[in-house]
């Protein structure tokens, strides 16, 4: 990708943010400067509340009038400031000059309007097209972001769809009217490694054809390493260092790029467990502190095939994708379709597969939540499929889940204290309040939080933070088996690593057992001992997590293998 302007398409200059709050002013965004040429690609990386997202709110002048916001410097968009632009002014611009593919799909998405519809509303707004122009543009950009069965998806809901689907509506969205810039905040995080490279390419392809500039918000380096001409690495709001991507990752300067490049799973010779940012730095009055890091690596205990916790035998699950103007079913959807596995006592089993392969419909399923069409659930020598709401409930506390999103997971109205005691007084854990207070304390500790967080709300903690709640209450009802629904896919990759090792401790402490549903390959060799690779509701492959990777027998795990994007990173990172 080309940077040969001698302008700046985007210029920003000594940018401060600041949110007030009871206890004073947070200070976002520290003089930020940076410029952005035509065609370039800019990737801005760093943990939850680094200030990146905040910075690219900005150059929106979606701050501008929030009254609890105060911005200074200058953001120069075809010559005008954008913090000093009237809102009339700044709506011409977003979404037509400057579009934005934001971090969440589940609530960036209106739950009333037909995908098609939202899709329209931005053609509407500033395309010069017919309603049959426009039907037909919808089409195309569904198909562009490869979009499975796309006449249908047009005319669906976003609650009828995946969260990586809903990901792509929002792409196609963003792409809609070929913007100059285009600010990418995290939007592969929910997509599985096939599709992510589809759209990777496709924001390449962009900016081929259109000259289009990109700010590319990811915590993701590999993705990073794809993609990026220039990386800023932020921290707590300050520009830690910035240049060639080349550069950078393979002579980062600061020990916190240096922890992030450390962080991500590697496809070979992982430490045990991973490092995070921790590792590589301290904080101290005077400022950031370098530590050196020794890397363990410590050997996966070894499988034992003995007892047998789940046995899953010809499991079909059906929807209904077709009624009859009568409302009769005419046309079926096999989600799963019969398949058959085991899980050992102790075991993680990693199971992966593109999105829509019946990944997550498979564990919603082993944990009762969606009925199964044919076939059979052994759970701990009990057939699920057999037993009565009361014979349910006295296994429930048994089979947990970890839901993918740490933010819709989690009651907002309820204290962390009130989302923790209700399934223990539901399921009857100990004798008296007292107690349970007493236990969940003991739990958050074990999570890294503590009982001063008991009172807060959910918006008051960051999402690694959140999803260590939804893993503290999965783990006060002392459960046999936990399913990992994509647990960590949108959390920064040192609070990832820091879940992951927690995750493996946890395990060892109290004897778990795992099913680890997961779009990352990556991560799911790591936390692995076998490995079930899905395709289109069928089992594709099945064994040893790293037979598999070293020798793939079918194309389909090929793919998804040659699709993580990790290797460009380990080239330039000589890890």
């Amino acid at each position: 990708m080309s940077q040969n302007g001698s302008s700046s398409i985007l210029s920003v200059k000594n940018l401060n943010v600041f949110f007030k709050g009871n206890e004073g002013d947070t200070h976002a965004v520290k003089d930020l400067s940076f410029e952005l040429q035509k065609s370039q690609t800019l990737a801005i990386v760093g943990e939850s509340g680094s200030g990146k997202s905040v910075s690219s709110l900005a150059v929106l002048g979606l701050l501008n009038d929030l009254q609890k916001c105060t911005t200074e410097g200058e953001i120069l968009f075809s010559g005008e400031n954008i913090l000093k632009q009237k809102e009339t002014d700044l709506r011409k611009i977003r979404g037509k000059k400057i579009a934005m593919i934001f971090q969440e799909p589940m609530t960036s998405l209106n739950p009333l309007l037909k995908c098609g519809e939202q899709v329209r509303e931005v053609l509407e707004l500033h395309a010069d097209l017919s309603d049959k122009e426009m039907d037909a543009e919808v089409l195309r950009l569904f198909n562009a972001v490869e979009l499975p069965r796309p006449e249908q998806i047009i005319e669906s809901y976003p609650h009828q769809i995946s969260g990586g689907q809903k990901q792509r509506v929002m792409i196609a969205m963003a792409l809609s009217c070929s913007p100059d810039i285009l600010i990418a905040d995290e939007p592969t995080t929910a997509l599985d490694v096939s599709v992510q490279k589809s759209i990777l390419h496709l924001i390449k392809k962009l900016q081929v054809e259109n000259g289009t500039a990109v700010i590319f918000i990811t915590h993701d380096l590999g993705v990073v390493a794809e993609i990026a001409d220039e990386v800023m690495v932020m921290y707590r709001g300050d520009l830690l260092e910035k240049g060639p991507i080349k550069d950078v990752m393979a002579n980062p300067a600061h020990p916190y790029t240096k922890g992030l490049i450390a962080c991500k799973p590697r496809l070979n010779n992982n430490p045990n467990p991973l490092p995070t940012v921790q590792d590589f730095l301290e904080l101290k009055e005077g400022g950031i502190v370098a530590k050196e890091y020794h890397p363990t690596f410590n050997a996966k205990p070894q499988l034992d095939e003995q007892n047998k916790i789940v046995e899953v035998e010809n499991v079909t699950v059906q929807f209904v994708t077709e009624k009859s103007w009568l409302g009769k079913p005419k046309k079926y959807l096999n989600a799963v379709d019969d398949v058959s596995f085991e899980v050992f006592e102790g075991e993680t089993l990693g199971l992966v597969g593109e999105s829509g392969c019946g990944k997550t419909t498979l564990g919603r399923s082993i944990i009762g939540l969606t009925p199964y069409t044919s076939g059979s659930i052994t759970f701990d020598g009990k057939n699920l499929g057999t037993l009565s709401k009361k014979g349910w409930k006295s296994i429930r506390s048994d089979i947990q889940i970890i839901f993918q999103d740490p933010y819709s997971s989690l009651n907002p109205r309820s204290t962390i204290k009130t989302v923790l005691l209700e399934p223990m007084e539901v399921n009857n854990v100990l004798s008296s309040k007292k107690e349970r207070v007493a236990k969940i304390i003991e739990i958050l500790e074990l999570v890294g939080l503590g009982e001063n967080d008991l009172n807060k709300y959910p918006h008051e903690f960051s999402g690694g933070q959140r999803q260590r709640i939804s893993i503290a209450r999965a783990l006060l009802l002392e459960p046999k088996l936990i399913i990992c629904d994509e647990s960590v896919s949108a959390l920064d990759v040192s609070v990832q690593a820091q879940v992951l090792n927690l995750l493996n401790e946890l395990k060892e402490k109290f004897k778990l057992t795992y099913i680890f549903i997961s779009h990352d390959l990556s991560v799911v060799k790591y936390m692995s001992d076998r490995m079930m690779v899905m395709n289109k509701g069928k089992v594709e492959e099945f064994g040893n997590a790293e037979a598999i990777y070293k020798n793939p027998a079918s194309d389909y795990t090929k793919k998804l293998i040659d699709a993580i994007p990790l290797q460009k990173l380990e080239e330039l990172t000589s890890l």
